[in-house]
């Protein structure tokens, strides 16, 4: 009996693979060049989101300055006003510019007020830090509480107590300092709160990838399992064609030598990801039961798939259905006004590509929320995308999502199948 020998063991060079190879390429690079015009999308809406806020800030800080100059010059006279509005824009300038170095803006900050708070009790002028330059203060303070490490972060916390106190002993019976001490504390209360959230999305997206990990980990038994199997079973077959025709060892042995190659590039894949894996066999049926349970929401949804999920390795069916998966999910959660999905599922030579599409009209709050897991990974939300990210980077795949030309929203990704057809 013959084994029946496997292509990958056959010699030579397979036609047009040297054309593959560069179309291949050329698909990485365009795949490449889209990624980075979509990270820089996304960067460009951050940054004119914090010019925005800037400029708010700032508008803010002006109205308030120029306040605190009315009320000081009707209470105290024309000429007791400009020394606390230049304390005050000195202080909310600082706040402006605190995002290039939270640190040092915030202590000298608290070093302008201190020196005001002194100069207001050696010359008798009205008590410092004013209003204004508290609204300042506090700014620095919620950014370097929110941001800075804890010990540096608790030592600004700590400073602003003692430069109140200062004003409180300098100017007794005096309500400004009050007003500073309560907003220094509203302002620690801001910066800490954020300074949890953001902690506990670092702990959530933690807890994902570990999840991600442990499931995809049992998947390893199943791969694993299948190629020994069928490396035994090249095996016994060598021994009986060895025993009957030896002339044929050498083919029996590239077989069994293609087997066990085979197992160890899918071993080393699944124990590279250590994720997350839905059961093996995820074919045409689970796809359209997937597809199925999303029109019973009340939304259309349509299928096309040009390929052939029954000759995907087990690690490429699984990431298919769980990209399929999670993207209609964040559909259903993110994008109330879709109406119609396409989920297209198409093979290549070597790789496997999947698009979900919707017809959503875009939103700055859609784009917002979405745009941790759409165009740069990180952010507001999409903790089960940060996994599947991971998932398709160890396979040496990739995942982009971003808004479509016009309306709606796509997510694309591409899985190798390792020239498994």
């Amino acid at each position: 009996m013959r084994v029946p020998d496997r292509p990958e063991a056959a010699t030579g060079v397979e036609p047009g693979a040297v054309f593959r190879s560069r179309v291949a390429v050329g698909v990485g690079l365009g795949a490449v060049f889209r990624f980075r015009v979509a990270v820089g999308v996304g960067l460009g809406a951050v940054f004119r989101s914090r010019v925005a806020v800037g400029v708010g800030l700032g508008a803010v800080f002006a109205v308030a300055v120029a306040f605190q100059a009315y009320q000081v010059a009707d209470a105290w006279g024309a000429g007791y006003w400009p020394f606390g509005a230049l304390v005050a824009a000195s202080v909310c300038a600082l706040a402006l510019v605190r995002r290039r170095a939270r640190l040092w803006t915030a202590v000298a900050g608290l070093a302008v007020a201190a020196s005001a708070v002194l100069v207001t009790r050696l010359v008798h002028l009205p008590a410092e830090p004013s209003p204004a330059a508290s609204l300042g203060l506090a700014v620095l303070a919620a950014s370097a509480v929110r941001t800075l490490p804890v010990r540096t972060a608790c030592a600004v916390a700590v400073a602003g107590p003692a430069v109140v106190a200062g004003a409180v002993l300098a100017n007794p019976g005096s309500a400004v300092p009050v007003v500073s001490g309560l907003l220094w504390l509203a302002a620690l209360a801001a910066g800490g709160g954020l300074r949890l959230l953001a902690a506990r999305r670092r702990a959530v997206a933690g807890r994902v990838r570990r999840a991600e990990r442990l499931e995809l980990a049992r998947e390893l038994h199943d791969v694993v399992a299948h190629h020994i199997t069928s490396i035994v079973l090249q095996a016994q077959a060598a021994q009986l064609v060895t025993a009957k025709h030896p002339e044929r060892t050498a083919g029996s042995l590239a077989d069994i030598e293609a087997a066990g190659s085979e197992a160890l590039a899918a071993t080393r894949h699944v124990v590279g990801l250590l994720r997350d894996a839905v059961p093996a066999a995820e074919g045409r049926e689970r796809l359209g039961e997937l597809v199925e349970g999303f029109e019973s929401h009340g939304r259309r949804a349509h299928l096309r798939l040009d390929a052939d999920p029954d000759g995907w390795p087990p690690q490429v069916s699984s990431t298919v259905y769980r990209v399929v998966r999670e993207a209609l999910t964040n559909v259903s959660r993110h994008a109330p006004d879709a109406r119609a999905v396409t989920v297209r599922v198409t093979q290549h030579a070597r790789t496997v590509t999947v698009e979900v599409e919707d017809d959503a009209p875009r939103t700055p709050a859609r784009r917002y929320r979405r745009a941790g897991y759409g165009l740069t990974g990180y952010g507001l939300g999409g903790y089960g995308l940060i996994g599947m990210r991971e998932r398709l980077e160890a396979l040496g795949g990739t995942l982009t999502a971003g808004p479509r030309p016009g309306s709606g929203w796509s997510v694309r990704a591409t899985i190798p199948t390792g020239g498994h057809r």
